[in-house]
């Protein structure tokens, strides 16, 4: 059975050293554009949370998904040309370096959303 990690901490040193490095610029560019969500897990993966999900993000062997919920993908759909994309995910090679301000822009707007919610 797949043991459900307790932190993203916890998470992230499941994986290989080059991909623990590219998980952690990822969860600092998210923490710096939403100063005030907490860390948690959700679904298994690494979360940010203020009054509900901003944002879920998680590693595979040739990708980091990373999940800003429907209306992030909507509203940013047109930066994800080069990048394999549905309703509620993008996926970020790997192979090549992460969009990390592309990340910052969608976690801010996921903030402003988050914030006029009642």
């Amino acid at each position: 059975m797949e043991r459900v990690p307790q932190s993203i901490d916890d998470y992230i040193v499941q994986f290989p050293p080059e991909t623990q490095k590219i998980l952690q610029q990822v969860r600092e560019t998210i923490k710096q554009a939403a100063p005030q969500a907490k860390e948690v897990i959700s679904y298994k993966m690494p979360a940010f949370k203020q009054k509900s999900i901003l944002v879920y993000f998680a590693a595979y062997t040739k990708h980091i998904g990373f999940y800003p919920t429907g209306s992030g993908i909507e509203a940013f759909k047109q930066e994800f040309e080069n990048f394999k994309w549905s309703k509620g995910a993008v996926q970020f090679p790997i192979s090549q370096p992460m969009p990390l301000g592309l990340i910052a822009r969608i976690t801010k707007f996921r903030v402003e959303q988050d914030s006029i919610k009642k």
